[in-house]
């Protein structure tokens, strides 16, 4: 499995319209794009920056895995993600490996990608998402 680059990082925020002003004010970046992805919990804003996005998770409700993660830990870095060209590939070869799987089957995410999620427990801590793109992907 080869990892392309970083996808995207990812930030969890309390406030999603909050963090998207800070953003624009402090750093100058836009809003690409934006949605609520209801089986995740969220709403997602995209903001380009260098070839790859800083992305906001904004929970829908407190019972939500990122409204947990934010009553936890506060808000700050939720995850990185990183391109591969065959996820299903990626998530057998990492299965076989003994990494602790999230999903251990491809889903749709945002933007019409597919995606899953890697354990913390298999990145020293760090919860990574694998995403292959969708034909009619955006790029930054």
């Amino acid at each position: 499995m080869m990892l392309g680059k970083i996808e995207h990082v990812a930030l969890a925020v309390a406030d999603l319209d909050a963090a998207i002003a800070h953003y624009k004010d402090m750093w100058g970046l836009e809003v690409s794009h934006r949605e609520r992805v209801e089986d995740q919990g969220v709403e997602e804003a995209m903001l380009p920056l260098g070839g790859s996005y800083l992305q906001l998770l904004g929970p829908t409700g407190p019972d939500t895995t990122v409204g947990k993660f934010i009553e936890r830990r506060g808000e700050g870095l939720h995850h990185i993600a990183y391109e591969v060209d065959d996820l299903a590939g990626a998530l057998a070869e990492l299965k076989s490996k003994g990494v602790p799987l999230i999903d251990e089957q491809p889903r749709r995410g945002g933007r019409g990608h597919m995606v899953a999620f890697v354990h913390p427990k298999g990145n020293h801590g760090l919860l990574v998402e694998l995403i292959q793109r969708s034909q009619h992907s955006d790029k930054p």
